[in-house]
């Protein structure tokens, strides 16, 4: 006679292959592009704040991990990511100390400090531009490449942007945008001489070739693409990205200013595809998810039109890192093969 054989396990009793190193490895392919491309349009100085940056990250969590006796996970190049996702929110002129040491406090405060991979409450990588934003602000808003050699060098509109990077000290369209605004102006003066900053002349460049930023902001179609296959393969889930991205765009338009331009411009596109999909750091429900990125949403536009900062999309991300477990406490997934209640008592 034959038996029965039952298997007693405990969770998850759904397994898949993926591996977090296979994770890790999807996204920095898609970062690939992105990354060869800065070191096209920034020259050597990208390569000065990558590899700092990417080296500071790995030593600091092997450190920690020699330090507590814990087994070294370096191998699975989450550490790497973490390192390059640094690196691309880095100017391209920031000191090479620096990425050194943002990129170990990254891993150490950012990660290893909450335990590990899995475990962190904040972005590893926004940790560490956190801290260097905030101690070595000099070098972070004076460290980028004013160029005149890409898409509409010599128009009054890149002249009028030029000199508003003069008085911002640093050198994004987005900052210089937010300083020489004047919504009592139209685009065009009588003569048709355009005054001020016309927003759309710099489609073209922040979409292809942008030299104003920072290594992560030189091209928003390779980051798009890049955000895409991310999408297609299931490594993210679009209801983040697209969501915040939207958010931002409507809220944008309706404060009466480019939602185009303020979608390309910055660091936003980085952020939303490569930050704030973050398994450890987003809501586990779909529900939950979209919360979190109408909230993304709308810190960002709050703090890009309404603070001193003309970013606001790195601080964003971190105040609803903060916010998840309370996300995830009250809008939990659905219970696989729990009934509703309704039903249980006989209802409809």
């Amino acid at each position: 006679m034959e038996t029965s054989r039952f298997i007693v396990s405990t969770s998850p009793h759904i397994r898949d292959p993926i591996t977090t190193r296979k994770i890790m490895c999807q996204v920095i392919a898609a970062l690939a592009p992105v990354t060869l491309y800065s070191l096209v349009i920034h020259g050597i100085h990208a390569l000065y704040v990558i590899a700092p940056s990417i080296a500071g990250a790995m030593l600091g969590e092997l450190g920690v991990q020699k330090a507590r006796r814990l087994p070294v996970t370096i191998d699975d190049c989450s550490a790497l990511l973490t390192g390059l996702l640094l690196a691309l929110t880095l100017p391209p002129r920031v000191p090479w100390w620096i990425a050194v040491v943002a990129g170990m406090v990254a891993t150490v405060l950012g990660k290893q400090v909450f335990g590990g991979l899995g475990h962190n409450l904040f972005n590893p990588a926004l940790v560490g531009r956190a801290v260097a934003f905030v101690s070595w602000a000099a070098y972070m808003t004076a460290g980028y490449v004013k160029s005149a050699s890409i898409g509409i060098a010599g128009t009054a509109a890149h002249r009028a942007i030029e000199k508003a990077v003069d008085v911002a000290g640093g050198a994004t369209p987005l900052a210089a945008m937010k300083i020489v605004y004047d919504p009592s102006l139209s685009p065009v003066g009588p003569s048709g001489v355009p005054r001020g900053i016309q927003a759309s002349s710099y489609y073209k460049p922040l979409l292809l070739a942008n030299p104003w930023g920072c290594l992560g902001e030189v091209s928003a179609l390779l980051l798009i693409l890049g955000g895409v296959y991310l999408v297609a393969t299931r490594v993210i889930d679009w209801r983040i990205p697209v969501i915040y991205l939207g958010t931002v765009a409507v809220l944008t338009a309706l404060t009466g200013r480019d939602p185009l331009f303020y979608t390309l411009a910055g660091g936003l596109l980085l952020g939303a595809f490569f930050m704030a999909t973050d398994y450890a750091t987003s809501p586990l429900a779909p529900r939950g998810k979209v919360v979190y990125a109408l909230g993304l949403g709308l810190v960002t536009w709050l703090l890009r039109f309404w603070s001193n900062n003309p970013e606001g999309v790195m601080f964003a991300i971190l105040f609803m890192n903060g916010l998840v477990p309370i996300i995830d406490r009250y809008i939990m997934p659905r219970t696989y093969g729990k009934v509703p209640r309704a039903k249980e008592a006989g209802g409809p």
